[in-house]
């Protein structure tokens, strides 16, 4: 599936993104559906509180940048972006891949894991 541009990204992925990047929780947690789930490093969160505690701890376990460098989505609910992350993190540079499926207009199941 060939990348797309980031502006082409689906509103809520487009939302969840800018708002992590700029570590606002509240921002991002309007992007996921009430009963969303975000499974991250093989621990899944499930609804808003628990991936409200996941953000917090996310913004502040390393310092980090974060870059898009690829996405595409294979249908209307179902895609996926490629984030580099570099900083103070194992290994200083790491590629993760973020599959998200939406419900509703809304981020219903994101999922992380290396690239």
């Amino acid at each position: 599936m060939p990348d797309i541009p980031p502006a082409a990204l689906p509103a809520p992925v487009r939302h969840y993104l800018d708002a992590h990047r700029a570590h606002d929780t509240t921002t991002a947690l309007a992007s996921f559906t009430p009963d969303a789930t975000v499974t991250d490093d093989g621990t899944t969160h499930a609804g808003t509180a628990d991936i409200a505690a996941w953000l917090a701890r996310a913004y502040t376990a390393h310092t980090r940048t974060e870059i898009l460098s690829g996405g595409h989505c294979d249908d209307e609910t179902h895609c996926a972006v490629t984030l580099r992350l570099s900083g103070d993190i194992p290994g200083g540079e790491v590629d993760l891949a973020h599959s998200f499926t939406l419900r509703d207009g809304l981020i219903y199941t994101l999922t992380i894991a290396p690239a």
